[in-house]
Formats: C-alpha cells, sequence, structure tokens
C-alpha cells in the first residue's frame, strides 16, 4: 500500500525563522533565489518571495535593489521576531496593564528574575543617560 499523504506544511512563523537564519549565514546581502536554494525542500521561488515580504512589513530584514531583483538582509534575529510579535499582539490590546499583568504572573520564577534584571538594567541605562544629559546642559 502507497502513502498518499502529503508532506507537513511549515506553518508561517517556521518558515520564517528558517529564512531569518538562512540569510544570518550569508556572508552579505542575499538574492531569493540564494535563500530559496539554502532552504531546499521544494520550496517555490514565490513563497521565499512572500515570506521575505511578510519579514520586509515586519520591518526584520531591509531589501535593495540590485540589477533587476532586490537583495535582502536581516535586520533582527529570531528573538527579536518574536518580541516585535509580542508588541504587536500587546499593541492591539485595549487593556495593556492586565495584559502585561497576566503575562508577569504566569512567569516562572526564573523567567520573572529575568525579566526583572533586564528592567533593572535599561532603568540604569537610562538614569545614565539622563545624568550624561543634565551634565552637558551646564
Amino acid at each position: 500500500m502507497t502513502d498518499h499523504r502529503r508532506p507537513r506544511r511549515r506553518g508561517q512563523g517556521e518558515l520564517e525563522a528558517q529564512v531569518l537564519s538562512v540569510l544570518r549565514e550569508a556572508d552579505g546581502p542575499a538574492t531569493a533565489g540564494w535563500v530559496r536554494e539554502r532552504l531546499g525542500a521544494g520550496l517555490a521561488y514565490t513563497t521565499v518571495i512572500t515570506i521575505l515580504t511578510r519579514l520586509l512589513a515586519k520591518a526584520a530584514v531591509t531589501r535593495e535593489r540590485s540589477g533587476r531583483s532586490f537583495v535582502w538582509t536581516p535586520v533582527s534575529d529570531q528573538a527579536g521576531l518574536a518580541a516585535h510579535k509580542m508588541r504587536k499582539l500587546l499593541d492591539g490590546e485595549s487593556d495593556r496593564e492586565a495584559v502585561l499583568a497576566s503575562f508577569v504572573t504566569s512567569l516562572d520564577p526564573d523567567d520573572e528574575k529575568l525579566l526583572r534584571d533586564l528592567l533593572g538594567q535599561m532603568e540604569g541605562e537610562s538614569d545614565a543617560g539622563e545624568e550624561a544629559e543634565g551634565e552637558r546642559e551646564h
């Protein structure tokens, strides 16, 4: 008996992450064709263009004309893309405080500590910047 099931489809997020990963491996800006070759698995050229265009809309890549086509460069890594998605979800909510409170209370203790440490570092950097700004004004 022959297995006629279709191969598993990759999700949009999975493809975006793979495209970003391939672009980061490039020595410089890369064409969609180059990305497609590296991804393999029979992806259509149009699929690669669609993913690159979506990443461009999310500001995860830049695009520059090179001859008759475009070359693409990653702006953010996978963590940056995930952060962008989180921010977009938060921006779509009317009660930001409730969403953030719910998010923080759902974190495990290690992640909560990490978040507090990161916020503390950012606060320290902000204070240092304000002090430097104040010194320049005098």
